[in-house]
């Protein structure tokens, strides 16, 4: 399928996640959804009735899993690329969603004031969860491709820029969920300490034996509870085949432990 995107058309796929359970349009040029936004997804909590906004969303992925998985929770998608918001917009349609799920095209930094006007007031949201980009540009090699650039070039400092913005828009007690390199969990921690206590750690690992590549990380906010370490999850086993955790969070729509409410 072609979309007509201004100046070029680009080619998008529509694909099935979760075991068939959520369809997303997304281009097939630069960054696709992948393991990270349904991990992401599994790992925040979330009641009927309440408010979360899903920041640097892309097409929707974590978001709109995460509006599946949860009856009566409303989600808003924030993503600063047009074309790619408005695939967001078409995925929620496609998924049925639009009672429950709106797209805002800001970029995440976007002052309250714009974030205000797309109906996320400061202090009116009970869950923020977001995948930022968290390729260090120092050491990473640039992509010809801008979108995907954007999507994976980051820092320390956009990170902490990022989890200002949850911090303005939760709710006293509101959780803050966010996945991000295992090499740079110190960085995480920093950016998250100042706002949020009672941080919960999961390191995820390619499989028994190899370091960790991804943390998924819960915090709330106000919280004065000490740090928790859980214990490992992996995505394959020791032969190399999908372990039958990840199987369960990536295919059958089970939670991880930090969506515990």
């Amino acid at each position: 399928m072609l979309v007509d995107c201004g100046i070029m058309q680009q080619r998008v796929s529509e694909d099935a996640v979760l075991g068939g359970r959520l369809r997303l349009r997304q281009f097939k040029d630069g960054h696709r959804v992948g393991h990270d936004a349904m991990l992401l997804a599994a790992a925040c909590p979330g009641k009927a009735g309440e408010r979360a906004a899903d920041l640097g969303a892309g097409v929707g992925a974590a978001g709109l899993a995460l509006a599946r998985r949860v009856t009566g929770i409303n989600v808003s998608l924030v993503e600063i690329d047009a074309q790619i918001a408005r695939l967001a917009g078409e995925n929620i349609a496609l998924n049925r969603l639009a009672d429950r799920v709106s797209v805002a095209n800001l970029d995440v930094t976007a002052p309250a004031s714009a974030y205000a006007a797309a109906g996320m007031e400061s202090g009116s949201l009970q869950r923020v969860l977001m995948n930022p980009p968290f390729n260090d540009p120092l050491r990473s090699r640039a992509s010809p491709d801008d979108r995907r650039e954007l999507a994976y070039l980051g820092s320390p400092e956009t990170l902490a820029a990022w989890v200002g913005v949850a911090g303005r828009l939760l709710r006293s007690s509101g959780t803050l969920t966010l996945i991000w390199r295992a090499d740079g969990l110190d960085d995480a921690l920093r950016a998250v300490s100042p706002l949020f206590g009672g941080i919960t750690v999961l390191p995820v690992h390619p499989q028994p034996g190899k370091a960790a590549i991804r943390v998924l990380i819960r915090a709330t906010k106000g919280s004065r509870a000490a740090l928790a370490l859980l214990p490992a999850f992996f995505l394959n086993d020791a032969s190399g085949h999908a372990s039958a955790e990840a199987e369960a969070v990536l295919r059958a729509g089970a939670i991880l432990p930090l969506a515990a409410v």
